[in-house]
């Protein structure tokens, strides 16, 4: 399976807005400053998170994106679905139709081993991140590294 790089963009990002300067939002620009990445696809994701109610994104001169809910509340596999879609990441073609004694009115997404065993490991693999959230991130992050917080509110104030 492959995720794209915008799930760990959106996810650093989630966890740079937790540590920015109380009431304030952060721009696109300054968020991808920060990693040193394009900012127009920084942006994009950005745009899938203010989309599925992760994020809030305000114009103008004192614009940016700010979290829409707390971090307990938002989970890894929510940040997952607004990047990359709530598709599972193996989808059974029914090649046995093709096959030799293939049942032409079978549905073989449910019949076949193999649909049956990736769909297990999907629904593992979900699980597993709904139920991790970012506050879960935070913590481990800043047990870590303490200083985390600050030296991210520090980098993000300057001009």
């Amino acid at each position: 399976m492959h995720m794209s790089e915008g799930v760990e963009w959106a996810l650093h990002s989630c966890l740079n807005l937790a540590w920015a300067e109380s009431g304030t939002a952060v721009t696109a620009t300054k968020l991808a400053a920060f990693y040193d990445l394009p900012a127009a696809y920084l942006n994009k994701q950005l745009q899938a998170l203010a989309r599925a109610g992760i994020v809030t994104s305000t114009s103008g001169p004192r614009g940016g994106f700010r979290l829409a809910r707390a971090l307990k509340d938002i989970t890894l596999m929510d940040v997952v679905v607004a990047i990359e879609g709530p598709d599972p990441a193996f989808r059974c073609q029914q090649i046995l139709h093709n096959g030799p004694d293939a049942d032409p009115t079978a549905d073989y997404r449910t019949s076949c081993v193999i649909a049956q065993a990736m769909s297990r490991a999907d629904l593992a693999w979900r699980h597993e991140l709904a139920a991790q959230t970012l506050a879960d991130l935070r913590a481990t992050v800043e047990s870590r590294s303490p200083d985390t917080p600050e030296l991210t509110r520090a980098r993000l104030a300057k001009k």
